[in-house]
């Protein structure tokens, strides 16, 4: 397991000297540096909240980005308290997403809160947001304004439908997007009703297209000089999930169903369950027979003898596994079928697979202190570089954690920081 230590303090104990003077000492003697990041030295304003957004933010920020969380006084991203914890501020839900930020807490809907974000976003590389449509327009910061005064500036947006079309005036939410996508119709018989999936695996997906946009767009401004806008939503990213199912559709006009698979499924067993898939191996039904110790070999019942009968006898075939396969124990059941070389796996629940010895040889979990709730242990990047991993260089912060820090470093003198915390502007 990796652990990193973080020295922080929160901003309840920093006076303005103070902040001042680490910030002139930080730049004046730099510590001994690393090998850089990829993204070491990208400036990236953060409007983002929730999870599609800052799970995008995150990553950047891991693997050298310096993320600016811009949040609203007083209340902050939603996910401080979108979730019960018995501290909303430092709850599990914001912490797995913001690590590797810095928050200032910002009142945009004063003039003077809306000129300190343009401040920042001055010579800011990237500004994204999740909002609405026309949401960061309306708060000024559109990307012909923001463009105007920052030519390279790359203005990302992820939202649930897009600028444009019937659905664009609609919030993006993860269950949402699956029923309006088709994901969430798309299941394993007509037998089972539609239901959410869930794990928010339409934020997570969308994230991850609007992160790889930004690195596109920030690789082009290296030959070109100039900035664009990068625009991803649920909507498309849930459809570009299922392309090959989308393009069988559009072109033999009849759904491809991977659920549906005659020789493959979930089984019960004695202790819990198994996922069995009958596939990628010659004579798969006949191997699957001497997994289960049948006396026979289902393949030469004509019920069962082709593909095409066992989809139209998969009932009558998998009732034949599931009993079979419920007389015993899920490790009897992988041994059995690893021994004749189909694919399977025991079915687990999250809590097992977070100690499972596969996610420790990984490195999937680390550590870092946090300034008031101690050690938080987390999920680490799934990206694997060689030379350049990705680094915790700080937990996520306490809302307007850094207002004086960032400011200080962006040009603010003190006392303007001040009569910015003694409008409200700042909190």
């Amino acid at each position: 397991m990796s652990a990193v230590t973080l020295d922080t303090v929160t901003l309840d104990t920093v006076t303005l000297e103070q902040a001042a003077e680490s910030t002139t000492a930080a730049l004046a003697s730099p510590e001994a540096a690393p090998v850089p990041l990829p993204l070491d030295g990208i400036k990236i304003v953060d409007f983002t909240q929730v999870f599609m957004g800052p799970s995008c933010t995150q990553l950047l920020g891991d693997y050298g980005a310096d993320i600016i969380k811009v949040e609203r006084p007083g209340a902050g991203d939603i996910s401080r308290n979108s979730f019960p914890d018995q501290d909303g501020q430092d709850n599990p839900i914001f912490l797995s997403i913001n690590r590797n930020k810095r928050s200032v807490s910002v009142d945009t809907r004063t003039e003077e809160g809306r000129e300190v974000l343009h401040r920042l976003m001055a010579d800011a590389d990237v500004v994204v947001s999740n909002f609405r449509s026309g949401v960061m327009e309306r708060m000024g910061f559109g990307y012909e304004e923001l463009k105007a005064s920052n030519p390279g500036i790359i203005w990302a947006s992820g939202t649930g439908f897009g600028p444009v079309g019937p659905y664009s005036h609609k919030g993006g939410q993860d269950a949402i997007a699956q029923a309006y996508s088709g994901v969430m119709w798309r299941r394993e018989s007509e037998d089972a009703k539609p239901a959410i999936y869930p794990t928010t695996l339409c934020d997570y997906i969308t994230g991850m297209h609007l992160m790889q946009g930004i690195l596109l767009a920030l690789r082009t401004r290296e030959t070109s000089g100039a900035g664009q806008k990068v625009e991803v939503t649920m909507y498309d990213s849930m459809l570009h999930l299922q392309m090959q199912e989308a393009c069988m559709q559009l072109n033999r006009g009849y759904e491809v169903n991977w659920g549906a698979m005659p020789l493959s499924g979930v089984f019960e067993t004695t202790d819990g369950a198994v996922c069995m898939v009958g596939g990628f191996t010659p004579d798969p039904l006949a191997r699957i027979s001497d997994a289960l110790g049948l006396d026979e070999d289902l393949t030469q019942r004509p019920e069962f003898s082709s593909l095409e009968q066992q989809f139209k006898n998969k009932p009558a075939l998998q009732a034949i596994f599931r009993e079979h396969i419920a007389t015993n124990s899920t490790e009897y059941w992988t041994h059995q079928l690893e021994e004749q070389g189909l694919l399977n796996a025991p079915v687990h629940t999250l809590e097992q697979a977070l100690a499972d010895a596969q996610t420790e040889a990984n490195g999937m979990i680390v550590e870092a202190e946090h300034s008031t709730v101690g050690t938080v242990r987390m999920l680490n990047a799934p990206i694997r570089l060689s030379a350049t991993p990705p680094t915790i260089r700080r937990a996520a912060p306490r809302l307007g954690e850094h207002n004086v820090e960032v400011l200080l470093e962006n040009g603010f003198d003190k006392e303007t920081i001040e009569r910015l915390q003694q409008l409200g502007v700042l909190r």
